[in-house]
């Protein structure tokens, strides 16, 4: 029987983790960078220095902002890949498009960062947001169809790993609707919404997302 390139190219999973690990870091270091030293020039004295700093306060927050963001994705994408008992060809790509996405997110962090009171420049970082969403449920989706999971990821981890991507996006999307209102409305939600994600307290009704 032929086999072709298509089915045997691509199916390690561990290349596809090693990969996200190592792009994870890059995107994770580069968001930094928009936190940037103030003028020395212009600094005579330590009210001038803390009138700078305070100055930095909106790329603080869009660091912090995207950190959680980077974060909540990694534990995403890992968890996916630890219920995924093999890999082929499209499910590579489709990790690879994620991975794409998330290259992005120091440029979509930089657009915020130096125009926080823009709502296209909130629409810009929320949509970077719901592409990676998208390629996630994506993946499991294909996944499943395609037999790449594992035996023991039933129905209730199949719907727990939808149900956080979906509840997730939502919360974002109400998010960048704040904008309509003001972009500090829109990032202070949203940073809450990964907060939670990240800190995951024992209280009932958030258990379950």
């Amino acid at each position: 029987m032929t086999v072709s390139y298509n089915q045997l190219a691509a199916r390690r999973l561990d290349r596809i983790s090693a990969l996200s690990d190592g792009l994870f870091a890059i995107a994770m270091t580069l968001i930094v960078l928009e936190i940037r030293l103030p003028e020395a020039a212009g600094i005579r004295s330590e009210q001038d220095l803390w009138g700078a700093l305070l100055n930095l306060s909106p790329r603080l927050v869009t660091y912090l902002l995207s950190f959680l963001t980077l974060g909540i994705f990694w534990s995403g994408q890992q968890t996916q890949l630890n219920y995924f008992a093999n890999a082929d060809r499209h499910l590579s790509w489709i990790n690879l498009g994620f991975l794409a996405g998330i290259a992005l997110m120091p440029f979509s962090t930089s657009v915020l960062a130096e125009f926080i009171t823009f709502r296209i420049a909130l629409l810009v970082y929320w949509l970077n947001i719901f592409l990676l969403g998208g390629l996630l449920y994506f993946a499991w989706i294909y996944a499943s169809r395609a037999g790449l999971v594992r035996q023991d990821a039933g129905p209730d981890v199949s719907a727990a790993l939808k149900r956080r991507i979906v509840v997730a996006q939502a919360l974002y999307a109400v998010g960048a609707l704040l904008c309509v209102i003001n972009t500090y409305w829109s990032i202070g939600f949203i940073v809450l919404v990964q907060l939670n994600f990240a800190i995951a307290p024992r209280i009932p009704w958030l258990s379950r997302i």
